[in-house]
């Protein structure tokens, strides 16, 4: 059962650490700076043998172009005007995926395609054909496959949306952020909300059975009041998901935030407050907290997942689909084979020169162990049905590491633990993050980890 509580600000303030959002585990600053070729191509074709036939396979495919910056992004992108940078883009990526499929014993059966960005609707509706083709001429669609797209509001068309409607995308997710024109021009992302109505109408009309908005809260010159009225202006429209993020300031790696003035950035308390009336709003209005930050309609297929305990986390954040292997297409995407990780190169320049050589353009990744495998799976357990078990062999760590953690949430009433397996309370979702860094041996290992600057705060 999905619960709704009145968060403790004390508690709040208390657990507002440095955390990870536990996409992958380990996470990727503890990933090892090279992985071998020759080593992934092994790892691929194994886990490709014991997965395609039952379960399918993932696709995630960057598209890093954007034609303005936002200044609070802190994606892998490229900013451009122009548009002759989709055909050699487009070529690289028909390469990279000729190099996987060459490691295939059979045609891929593709169940969950998801393009990111950058702004995947920077591209034509003919290149995104073209790109569509090259994926799925020669593969076989699952029949329960769910193929998704990230659009900019200001640019996605009607013509786009029939193409992919085509391919059998059904899920669209729209990056709305924030609807008050001062934020918007401090962000340098300047979206009517004419132009978010006409995209989310113009996705229904196609056929489009899921729509998501991003909104983010903790941006600068953000106000209680404007984030109410973005808020009451979106659920006006009632897409059916709505991912309601945390802004992550991280000038250390990401340059473009450092253009505003971190004096506009809302205080802590602040920030907190404009997620709890955020939240107020969202569940008033029907939406039921799935958690890490996110929000659906309980017609739809996330809030079903969650309630079945079928919800999966990936690099894609939350999904209904778990396929076991998911291959990352593009410049910086990820992918995860399961028992290994896999990180592409993140400039353009670099990754065209490797696929341009004829090798994958693997740039980092990690092979996981036995035990970072077990301690995984606590955490997608936790953060996709709200517990998990424990296995009489990971008692010694368990008790060295995750118990002295578990005991100080179960103190604030945010988990209830034995060495049977741990458990989510109703208040402890709004804690997931936390909660999932007590499995985390990388840092309750080394302590000093959540002094440094790897990963934005959990509020």
């Amino acid at each position: 059962m999905i619960h709704s509580f009145n968060v403790d600000s004390v508690l709040i303030n208390k657990y507002n650490q440095p955390v990870p959002r536990y996409t992958s585990y380990p996470t990727v600053p503890y990933w090892k700076e090279e992985l071998p070729v020759e080593s992934w191509e092994e790892i691929i074709q194994n886990e490709f043998a014991n997965n395609n036939s039952t379960r399918g396979i993932s696709l995630y495919i960057h598209l890093p172009f954007c034609e303005s910056l936002c200044t609070y992004c802190g994606c892998n992108k490229k900013i451009t005007t122009n548009h002759k940078v989709e055909d050699e883009y487009i070529s690289a990526i028909e390469k990279e995926w000729k190099l996987y499929t060459n490691l295939m014993s059979e045609p891929p059966v593709i169940r969950e395609i998801h393009l990111g960005g950058g702004t995947p609707t920077f591209f034509s509706p003919q290149n995104l054909e073209k790109l569509l083709n090259i994926i799925l001429t020669n593969s076989t669609i699952h029949p329960l496959h769910q193929f998704s797209i990230e659009g900019h509001p200001n640019n996605t068309t009607l013509e786009q949306l029939q193409v992919l409607y085509t391919f059998g995308f059904r899920r669209i997710s729209y990056g709305v952020q924030d609807n008050d024109p001062k934020v918007q021009r401090i962000i340098n992302r300047i979206q009517p909300l004419e132009n978010v109505k006409k995209a989310t109408t113009n996705a229904r009309q196609t056929g489009f059975t899921s729509v998501n908005f991003d909104l983010i809260y903790g941006l600068p010159l953000q106000t209680l009041e404007s984030i109410e009225r973005t808020i009451h202006q979106v659920t006006e429209l009632m897409p059916d998901r709505i991912a309601f993020y945390s802004y992550a300031h991280v000038p250390w790696t990401s340059k473009s935030q450092r253009l505003f003035d971190e004096s506009d950035l809302p205080a802590a308390e602040e920030k907190i407050a404009l997620y709890l009336k955020g939240k107020e709003i969202l569940l008033n209005k029907g939406y039921a907290d799935i958690g890490m930050d996110h929000f659906a309609l309980p017609q739809d297929e996330l809030y079903k997942a969650r309630r079945n305990g079928k919800l999966h986390r990936n690099f894609m954040g939350y999904t209904t689909q778990n396929t076991g292997m998911l291959i990352g297409l593009g410049v910086s995407a990820i992918s995860d084979a399961g028992s290994a990780y896999a990180q592409n190169e993140k400039t353009i320049h670099d990754y065209y020169a490797a696929v341009n050589e004829g090798r994958l353009p693997v740039k980092k990744g990690h092979i996981l162990n036995k035990e970072e495998i077990q301690f995984r799976k606590n955490i997608l357990d936790i953060s996709c049905k709200g517990f998990t078990s424990f296995h009489a062999e990971q008692l010694p760590l368990l008790q060295k590491y995750s118990f002295p953690e578990l005991e100080l949430l179960a103190a604030d009433g945010l988990v209830e633990y034995d060495t049977r397996g741990c458990k989510l309370t109703g208040k402890g979702l709004f804690f997931i993050r936390n909660i999932c860094s007590a499995f985390d041996l990388n840092i309750q290992r080394n302590k000093t980890s959540l002094l440094n600057p790897l990963f934005s705060n959990a509020i």
